[in-house]
């Protein structure tokens, strides 16, 4: 497995355990992922990131969902589900150096070893129209 793809698991392990506890913090959370698994430090600091850029950037994440899933709310959705595209959204929406294909490819590969048999199927779909639509606008320092 990639060092990416092994990042990209353990954000997806530290978002449920915010979604589970969310009393519990941030901080507190990523302190906890550090002492309890031992990862390399390019693993942890591309998950961190990720997980702190999906937070920064939920609010915008969660209505770029919620607009492209038809019929289903976002407290009905399967955790593992929403949790897999809230991290691929934020990749599409806010990380213009990682190509769109190898992060929608990556989601549908992690929803199927940690999702159901419906999930990969469902992630896909919600992450092809959310790839389908511009970017948010970058301010001129990012550009």
């Amino acid at each position: 497995m990639g060092l990416r793809r092994e990042a990209r698991e353990l954000a997806l392990q530290i978002l449920y355990a915010l979604d589970a506890n969310p009393s519990v913090g941030l901080r507190e959370t990523l302190r906890n992922f550090r002492e309890d698994q031992e990862v390399p430090a390019r693993v942890r600091e591309f998950a961190e990131g990720l997980v702190q850029g999906v937070q920064e950037q939920r609010a915008a994440i969660d209505t770029a969902i919620r607009a492209r899933s038809k019929n289903w709310s976002l407290s009905r959705m399967p955790r593992v589900d929403l949790n897999v595209m809230r991290l691929a959204a934020y990749e599409l929406m806010f990380r213009p150096d990682i190509p769109k294909k190898v992060t929608i490819n990556e989601a549908i590969e992690i929803a199927r070893r940690y999702g159901d048999k419906d999930s990969p199927s469902f992630v896909n779909g919600i992450l092809d129209e959310i790839e389908a639509c511009d970017k948010p606008e970058q301010s001129s320092e990012e550009q």
